[in-house]
């Protein structure tokens, strides 16, 4: 903390992808894509990446758009949590 005030709390990451799994207990797994362009040739490509989100009430099934923030640590794997299923 400073004199001036106290520290600015770090805004979590969001980040929007779809159901690919649902069949381990409160544990989804969410794709989660991203576009970027080639520095050298200026071509998008697509990037991919999995990420275990806890999904307390069992709400989400495969296929699902779905939106997740970072949290902390829930087991070895979770870091991130379900905030709301934006399409079925």
């Amino acid at each position: 903390m400073t004199e001036t005030g106290p520290e600015e709390k770090q805004s979590k990451r969001l980040r929007e992808g779809v159901v690919v799994s649902h069949k381990m207990n409160k544990t989804i797994t969410v794709l989660v894509t991203r576009l970027l362009s080639h520095t050298k040739f200026n071509k998008v490509i697509k990037r991919h990446i999995k990420y275990s989100v806890h999904d307390e009430k069992n709400e989400a099934k495969e296929g699902d758009h779905v939106q997740i923030v970072e949290t902390r640590p829930i087991s070895k794997t979770k870091r991130w949590r379900l905030v709301k299923v934006m399409k079925s």
